[in-house]
């Protein structure tokens, strides 16, 4: 038997992977849109699509002050 019961907290993060893992384009665009918070939208894109977006607002930000 497991006597490890779990908390609301434990639950609550399970229930949140579960569905990131089931629909991961829904969680990224209530990030984009605001309704999700930026867990939701790292945990969405992964590490390497949270490096591309980094690198992307590098870039914006560097052709910004470079025209502007």
């Amino acid at each position: 038997m497991n006597n490890h019961h779990e908390t609301p907290e434990e639950k609550r993060e399970r229930l949140r992977q579960e569905e990131l893992k089931k629909n991961p384009i829904g969680t990224l665009k209530d990030g984009f849109n605001g309704n999700g918070n930026l867990a939701d939208l790292v945990g969405s894109l992964g590490w390497k699509g949270t490096g591309i977006l980094i690198v992307v607002l590098i870039v914006g930000y560097v052709f910004y002050k470079l025209f502007s």
